[in-house]
């Protein structure tokens, strides 16, 4: 039979004491190894936030979720992607897709769709699915072909001259014909028909003849159309696209395509989305031409420009024709031209494909990452690349998630129908779900003519992206200058501390940001100064691209995966959303700041820019604030996580005007968009008050003021937070 022991008094202190300092230890211990695994997978997540395991609705709400595995830190995940990333996937594809010309509602194109969502399945990605459209697209009529004749003077036919290529057209130009003389203006930029003015020389009722690059296609048809020409005539200049054969250049007689529709999107669904052929009243967008366009080859270029007669040419303007002398025209030398254009509208349908990676945490917050899927000719750089990245990033990512990342926001990988034509199949996208995307998506990384070159990485951006890509730059290698980073061969237009310049509207990324409100980016490898001369033709072939790059083509192909991956990771990843939100107020007092130049001018007529300069300034202390606030907030209330992503990412959407239709002026963003109620149009009408006080409307200068001013202080007010925080100074 046991005994029953008391422990004297001092046992039982000394006992004490040591259960005390083991709980201690114990709790020590927990709390460090707690620490190390809340801290999150890398610190470029601003040094605030961990890996939290819950997920916040809409509504506030906390829900558990079970415990992930080890952390994954940033060296990891920029491992593991190298890792699972294969360059011969890319190679591989880019071949298939350029195999041969596949433009939308073409037998080759419902095979590349279908190849594509097979793809999207074969990765197991959480969903895959298409979106069909149905849109007016423009064709040539081939029982009745595009001609060019050269005229006497009487009318007569002296000469027909080769449209070479069929296939080689300017989707959405007026048809009918146009008959006149012939001007040379240049790249038929606005400056080029002011200088053309001011030399005496009148394009009214003649057609022009312009040289590719420097503007768009549209803008160039758009300017021509604006000094009454009668049709526009396109073509290749050996100054600005390398034409021997011998080294790679685009042959003499090969045309360049390009559309000329003022906007982006269905022409004739201005404004809102062609799903399930909804039927609409007949609705034009205001950006179709009104006049003939026709691309030509540089050949037949030299045979129009060398009957030109008239004062020469400025000494800039001048090409690399052979034994053309570049005079400005039309002279006196009768000579006439007759374009006739015959292209038809053919109602197509037309299909984007998508897939999915869910996110953890924020789910209904998704990154888009995008790529052209159709082309008129081959199309290696102009869909191959773009498509090629897309499919390997898909695959990529999702072998990643089966082995341990964790999203925490949704990747959506978008493969768009129609791009040659206006980078329509987006921008029906984009329409069709406008009253809900600047709610959803983070940003949008375009892949289109990602690489068109390999002298120089190009990089243009929203500027809340800029500081992110430039980190994400300096972690990938150069392909072609050992020991060198992308970023120190990278070319930012569009820089803070700079005056923003736009981005194309040949960019899907132009529709996201100046549409949707949506962070956009495109990156593309060039050649420093000259254009990629097979882009837009039918010698965009693989064998063509890869010469061109000496068969590097493969490896540039896997730097830009690797920029664009690193920026997915990082937006997909990080606590905080990675955008920078107090850029625009750099932005705002670039754009601002030639406003000053007037002060007197308006002064004079009573009128002022104060309140304008103080809607900015409240912006500058709301970013500010907002920097304050995160960084003294609880790094593990997920709450407040939520909160202040929904208000940094949508800043770009901010700066949208509220005040014009979506209908009738789409791109609504004041600092990058177009039309009446951007800065830089309030800029010019001022300009006014000194060029041409006659033209300054005072009241309609005070209405764009207005509206640009409460634009910004909207902006400022939405930055701010809830309506009880905001503090205006205004």
């Amino acid at each position: 039979m046991a005994a029953l022991v008391t422990p004297s008094p001092r046992n039982r202190t000394k006992a004490l004491t040591y259960l005390v300092l083991s709980a201690l230890l114990v709790f020590t211990v927990a709390f460090l190894l707690g620490y190390v695994a809340l801290r999150g997978s890398c610190p470029s997540c601003a040094g605030l936030r961990g890996d939290l395991l819950a997920v916040v609705s809409d509504e506030g709400t906390v829900e558990e979720l079970p415990a992930p595995g080890p952390p994954l830190y940033w060296a990891d995940l920029k491992e593991m992607f190298q890792k699972y990333l294969r360059e011969e996937s890319i190679e591989r594809t880019i071949r298939w897709v350029s195999e041969g010309p596949h433009p939308p509602g073409s037998p080759r194109m419902d095979a590349l769709t279908h190849r594509l969502l097979e793809s999207f399945t074969s990765y197991r990605l959480d969903r895959a699915w298409t979106d069909t459209h149905y849109v007016g697209l423009q064709y040539p009529d081939r029982q009745n072909p595009n001609f060019l004749h050269l005229l006497d003077t009487q009318g007569g036919i002296l000469e027909k001259l080769p449209l070479e290529d069929p296939e080689m057209y300017c989707p959405y130009s007026a048809p009918g014909n146009a008959t006149g003389g012939l001007v040379y203006a240049n790249y038929g930029r606005q400056e080029d028909f002011d200088a053309l003015r001011q030399l005496g020389v009148n394009p009214q009722g003649h057609l022009v003849i312009v040289r590719v690059g420097q503007i768009s296609y549209a803008e160039k048809v758009a300017n021509a159309e604006s000094a009454q020409a009668r049709g526009v005539l396109i073509y290749p200049d050996p100054w600005d696209i390398p034409q021997d054969p011998r080294k790679l250049g685009l042959s003499q007689n090969r045309a360049v395509y390009g559309h000329v529709h003022m906007g982006t999107g269905d022409p004739y669904t201005p404004g809102f989305p062609s799903f399930n052929h909804t039927q609409f009243p007949p609705v034009l967008s205001s950006g179709l031409p009104s006049i003939p366009a026709h691309p030509i080859s540089a050949s037949t270029a030299a045979r129009l420009l060398s009957k030109l007669t008239g004062l020469a040419a400025p000494r800039n303007w001048k090409g690399r024709l052979a034994e053309v002398p570049y005079h400005l025209g039309p002279g006196d030398s009768g000579t006439r031209v007759h374009l006739q254009v015959n292209n038809i509208k053919t109602s197509t349908m037309i299909s984007n494909i998508f897939g999915c990676l869910e996110g953890r945490f924020e789910p209904d917050h998704y990154v888009i990452v995008g790529a052209q899927r159709d082309s008129l000719g081959p199309g290696a750089a102009g869909s191959g690349v773009g498509t090629a990245l897309l499919l390997e990033l898909a695959r990529t990512f999702s072998t990643m998630v089966r082995n341990g990342f964790q999203l925490r926001r949704t990747l959506l990988f978008a493969s768009w129908d129609a791009g040659d034509f206006g980078s329509i199949g987006s921008t029906e996208w984009l329409e069709g779900y406008l009253t809900m995307l600047h709610l959803k998506a983070v940003a949008y990384i375009s892949l289109d003519n990602a690489v068109l070159g390999d002298d120089k990485f190009y990089a243009k951006t929203s500027p809340v992206l800029v500081s992110l890509i430039e980190s994400v730059l300096k972690q990938v290698d150069s392909p072609n200058r050992s020991s060198q980073s992308l970023y120190e061969q990278v070319t930012f237009p569009d820089r803070p501390g700079t005056v923003m310049q736009p981005l194309s509207m040949d960019s899907s990324a132009y529709t996201f940001i100046t549409f949707a409100g949506v962070p956009g980016v495109e990156f593309s490898f060039t050649e420093d100064g000259r254009l990629y001369p097979f882009l837009n033709t039918q010698d965009d072939t693989y064998e063509n691209l890869n010469a061109l790059l000496f068969g590097r083509l493969p490896a540039v192909a896997r730097s830009v995966a690797e920029v664009v991956g690193q920026l997915l990771i990082k937006l997909t990843h990080d606590h905080l959303v990675p955008l920078d939100f107090a850029c625009y107020g750099d932005a705002l007092v670039q754009q601002i700041t030639p406003f000053n130049l007037y002060s007197s001018e308006l002064k004079s007529r009573g009128l002022t820019l104060q309140w304008m300069y103080s809607a900015r300034g409240d912006y500058i202390r709301a970013a500010e604030k907002l920097r304050q606030e995160i960084y003294s907030s609880d790094e593990r209330n997920e709450r407040l996580n939520r909160m202040y992503n929904v208000r940094i990412m949508r800043v770009e959407f901010y700066f949208l005007s509220p005040y014009v239709s979506v209908t009738e002026t789409p791109f609504r963003h004041i600092l990058h968009g177009r039309g009446a109620h951007t800065l830089q149009a309030l800029l010019e009408h001022l300009r006014l008050l000194r060029e041409a006080p006659g033209r300054f409307n005072e009241a309609l200068f005070r209405r764009q003021l207005a509206l640009v001013t409460w634009t910004l202080q909207g902006a400022a007010n939405a930055l701010s937070g809830e309506v009880w925080d905001i503090d205006n100074n205004f």
